[in-house]
């Protein structure tokens, strides 16, 4: 292996490295994913690199770009796709890499007056599949001259993409991770609050949890609000 090649491996294991330490990090997964796009594009050399989310929202699912290390503000403004549209929601909808030499010549390539206008060539996109092979996003990455993507380059941001599907992944987990606890939390005190009640106010159970429900009505604050204050009151 030539010493050019040997330096490109080192550039790219040494990126992988910057990245998997990122996901294991105390970082906010919007701080994750612009390192993602950073490292990527340092990396493989291309002008711009973006990453794009599928997110649901009041009209369906839609595209979404959340990470760019672009600093044109024609690109990095707020951009939303549906899940047909574009090279991008292809991408997502067929779960399948695409690599275009002239994004200009792709018909499926609907934001050709923003390439002409920051001069973008080749693309390769790649979707970010999480374990149940669910697409949850896109990274892509643009070149300002005509390349032809190297199957070692186009491995590398596949991986990159698996490495920002984890992250994404941990986050929802631990986010839901959260909520449930949250929630027990909450069930724990109303169901103490409720028994105080019981026997401080003579109430059956049915009784008591409605006597917490009208409370919390009345007052506009949640049950565990309530119940916390009435465990807070016994202790005192």
């Amino acid at each position: 292996m030539d010493k050019i090649k040997l330096e490109t491996y080192d550039r790219y294991i040494k990126g992988l490295m910057d990245i998997s330490q990122a996901i294991t990090s105390d970082l906010y997964l919007e701080d994750i994913l612009k390192l993602i796009v950073m490292v990527t594009a340092k990396v493989t050399g291309v002008e711009i690199c973006s990453l794009w989310l599928v997110e649901e929202t009041k009209d369906g699912k839609k595209m979404r770009l959340k990470a760019t290390q672009s600093m044109n503000p024609d690109y990095f403004k707020d951009r939303f796709l549906n899940m047909n549209e574009g090279v991008v929601g292809f991408i997502a909808t067929h779960n399948r890499t695409l690599v275009l030499e002239d994004v200009l010549r792709e018909p499926r390539f609907k934001e050709k007056e923003m390439a002409k206008k920051l001069g973008l060539v080749s693309m390769v996109g790649v979707p970010l599949r999480v374990k149940d092979d669910r697409v949850i996003g896109v990274l892509d990455c643009f070149t300002i001259e005509p390349h032809k993507f190297s199957e070692t380059e186009i491995n590398l941001i596949k991986t990159v993409a698996n490495q920002a599907a984890i992250a994404i992944g941990n986050t929802e987990l631990l986010v839901r991770t959260r909520v449930i606890e949250e929630e027990l939390e909450s069930r724990k005190k109303i169901e103490r609050a409720k028994e105080l009640l019981m026997v401080k106010k003579n109430l059956p159970a049915d009784k008591a949890f409605r006597w917490l429900q009208k409370k919390s009505m009345d007052s506009r604050k949640s049950m565990r609000e309530i119940a916390e204050a009435i465990i807070i009151s016994q202790d005192i």
